[in-house]
């Protein structure tokens, strides 16, 4: 079914554009029209990237539906975003538009029964997850819903599982809106707080802007070639990590974490002069290395006494989101006003997919030196600093997203996806509820492995969204980075550049 505008209703006709189910609208009903969704949450529309957002809460205690349901009516209904369904326009070419609707709560809020007794409650819970990853939500209704998995894990009472379409918001706006509903665990009226934006730059003489801008000149030229060879012939290794074609994004994810010590990266970071960013690249790129040359060879160690598996000249690379917005990182909604007035147009802390992304070469090798690891990201991270890729990126999405299926409107076909979100510094309550870890992750992208970062008080995560047929090992890579950082830190002692 489909929705057509006439005489200023929306009423049914009989085809299908995207993928999106229509439903009847009488002239009485709610529905408003509202603004055309953006090129970028077009991108995550798309048959090979129907991206949704998923998101794992661990909490202190167990949660009680009833007043879960009772405050999503306060926060997720008031948000525009959240109280409206997806519908195309045949007059305009099939563009697709946000139409406010009324929300039953009870399509969107799930209480699986659960066996309070069973001999593996982390296993379930990994398991309904990945179970969840092979269905989608209905386009009838707003794309989201919640479940609530009242049930005693490792480290949490209960879970609450967050699924957002990606066409909702990327993940600055979904973090966003969130920590705006949850408080201070020791200041209950307070918001979280995150750490301070970036200072800009001191200002500098006009020789060396200019030397800047010829910099930043060439590097997008060489990125922007880098993009259309990449998109067109210059493809990744086929490693154990990659997925041999696009069909991996109709595939379930299995969704795993490990958490670290965020002192023992920030210690790393101020040893070396660094960034967070830098340092978790650095224990990816070294993880991955370590994973890889165990598949290609037989190794075992300590891994650092390991043979050398690996082939030479390997190309690994990740598509690397970038936040676009002209206010960097996280930022925290004090009011439902605040809400309303970001989703408009021209907003500084714009909601929805405001986002564009760059290519990341990880240099696969085993370095003599674990700080080697440091260094390689360090410079590239200074180097894709200084281009305007991601932007030229999202004004692709911009100019070929309506002539779909050019390869030009699709993200390219990488190793893997990789983003970096920034959590509250302190421990969180959502309505009430002590928080004890956030999990962010994806599924529908057309790759096989994606990492997320994220960190919460004291504890940073790297959550690994994998097809387990290609990756069917998954904790293993996760003891791999593990270890990277054991390594990494081990060496940055060694070299004096901190004390014991």
């Amino acid at each position: 079914m489909e929705l057509e505008r006439k005489n200023g209703e929306w009423i049914k006709s009989g085809s299908c554009d995207l993928g999106l189910r229509r439903i009847k609208v009488r002239k009485e009903s709610v529905y408003e029209e509202e603004e055309p969704l953006s090129p970028m949450a077009r991108m995550f529309q798309q048959p090979e990237s129907n991206v949704y957002v998923i998101a794992m809460l661990g909490f202190k205690n167990p949660i009680d539906p009833h007043f879960l349901k009772a405050n999503l009516v306060h926060t997720f209904l008031k948000h525009p975003r959240f109280s409206s369904v997806q519908v195309a326009e045949e007059k305009n070419g099939g563009e697709v538009k946000w139409v406010k609707t009324k929300v039953d709560l009870d399509n969107h809020v799930k209480i699986p029964m659960v066996d309070q007794h069973m001999a593996s409650p982390d296993q379930f819970v990994e398991d309904y997850i990945a179970n969840l990853t092979n269905t989608h939500i209905s386009t009838s209704i707003p794309m989201w819903d919640v479940h609530i998995l009242n049930l005693k894990t490792c480290d949490a009472e209960s879970t609450l599982v967050i699924r957002v379409h990606h066409s909702l918001g990327d993940g600055t706006s979904l973090m966003s809106f969130l920590i705006s509903c949850c408080r201070k665990t020791s200041e209950p009226d307070a918001l979280p707080s995150f750490p301070a934006a970036k200072k800009s730059r001191p200002d500098t003489g006009w020789f060396w802007k200019f030397l800047s801008v010829l910099l930043l000149a060439w590097n997008t030229l060489v990125d922007i070639w880098m993009c259309l060879a990449t998109t067109y012939f210059l493809k990744d290794t086929q490693t154990p990590l990659k997925a041999p074609s696009r069909a991996v994004a109709f595939t379930s994810r299995r969704i795993v974490r490990r958490t670290f010590c965020v002192d023992d990266v920030i210690l790393v970071k101020n040893a070396t002069n660094t960034k967070v960013n830098d340092v978790v690249l650095a224990i990816t790129q070294a993880g991955l290395s370590r994973y890889l040359n165990r598949k290609y060879g037989k190794g075992m160690g300590d891994g650092e006494s390991w043979e050398n598996n690996l082939p030479n000249s390997v190309r690994l690379t990740a598509t690397l989101f970038i936040n676009l917005r002209s206010s960097p990182g996280i930022y925290v909604l004090t009011s439902l006003a605040a809400i309303a007035k970001m989703v408009k147009k021209h907003s500084q802390n714009d909601w929805g997919n405001k986002i564009g992304y760059v290519l990341y070469p990880f240099k696969i090798a085993l370095k003599d030196n674990p700080l080697d690891y440091i260094r390689d990201a360090k410079a590239t991270m200074d180097r894709k600093k200084a281009t305007l890729e991601a932007q030229f990126r999202l004004f692709m999405a911009k100019v070929f997203v309506r002539f779909y299926p050019t390869k030009l409107a699709t993200f390219p076909l990488t190793t893997m996806w990789f983003s970096n979100v920034a959590g509250p510094q302190e421990e969180i309550s959502l309505f009430g509820n002590q928080v004890t870890f956030i999990a962010p992750s994806l599924y529908g992208q057309p790759v096989a492995l994606t990492i997320h970062i994220i960190s919460y008080e004291k504890k940073i995560s790297m959550v690994l969204s994998v097809d387990d047929k290609i990756i069917p090992d998954p904790y293993q890579l996760c003891d791999d980075f593990e270890e990277a950082l054991k390594l990494i830190k081990k060496a940055v002692v060694a070299e004096g550049l901190i004390k014991k």
